[in-house]
């Protein structure tokens, strides 16, 4: 076999959430620059279709099963990286709960649906950053990549819990910075603007869609495929003096 080339060559890079539209993009693109990808998602089915689509690519790729939500499944899906290729080089918290998020008045959500959307969105990065610390930490450096939003800077209304999940992402990454640096490791966030996911296109109206694609500098719909150059940026030795940042891209919606 060749010895992989590009910016993330030798890498091992897990994908949380890697059968989302977003993740996949991202395992993908991974693989296209040379790292070793491990998709990490709650549905088997959708693990292995993206572990598929990697290999298609030319890539490789360990489908895992886990639900990050909780410390075990966090555990699990740092330990079988590590069993598999021997490192963790970079980790992409893209897991979130959004699809299936009902849009209500802030007083009419139950605590329910706000535990739910903080187990996920908030709870799982932090788990997943604690699980992947100690091999990163035992190997001198390692690259964290945590999604926020875009709505965490101008607001989204009937959505607080997802939107304060996302905010959170932001303070969480700039923490975490702080106490990671010591051991050689990165942790920035990228901010990614309403994107024309599956989930997306299946519970936003498209009047909004079209509203929010006309709202930005660039007057036109933002797609998966938009963001991934951003994700090979941080996880490549061309950021090693970034950290602790949030990047927002979304064509110009947000300008901060």
């Amino acid at each position: 076999m060749n010895e992989p080339t590009g910016r993330l060559a030798g890498k091992v890079a897990i994908v949380t959430g890697a059968g989302g539209d977003i993740g996949r993009a991202i395992c993908v693109r991974y693989a296209q620059e040379g790292a070793r990808v491990v998709a990490a998602e709650l549905r088997a089915e959708l693990a292995e279709a993206t572990a598929a689509a990697v290999r298609e690519a030319g890539g490789e790729a360990l489908a895992v099963p886990c639900d990050i939500s909780h410390t075990a499944g966090a555990e699990a899906m740092a330990r079988a990286a590590v069993e598999r290729f021997g490192r963790i080089d970079v980790l992409v918290n893209c897991a979130a709960i959004f699809g299936t998020i009902r849009r209500a008045p802030f007083y009419e959500l139950t605590e329910e649906e706000w535990d739910a959307c903080m187990a996920v969105n908030l709870r799982g990065m932090w788990l997943c950053c604690k699980a992947v610390f100690p091999t990163m930490r035992a190997q001198g450096s390692g690259k964290i990549i945590n999604i926020s939003s875009g709505t965490a800077f101008w607001g989204s209304p009937q959505f607080l819990h997802y939107v304060t999940s996302k905010a959170g992402v932001i303070g969480l990454t700039r923490a975490l910075a702080r106490e990671m640096g010591d051991y050689g490791i990165t942790v920035n966030a990228i901010a990614p603007g309403l994107t024309l996911t599956s989930a997306a296109l299946a519970t936003t109206p498209r009047e909004y869609l079209e509203q929010r694609a006309q709202a930005g500098a660039l007057k036109r719909p933002q797609h998966p495929s938009d963001l991934v150059g951003a994700f090979v940026y941080l996880a490549s030795a061309d950021s090693d003096f970034v950290t602790g940042q949030t990047l927002v891209v979304d064509g110009g919606r947000v300008l901060w």
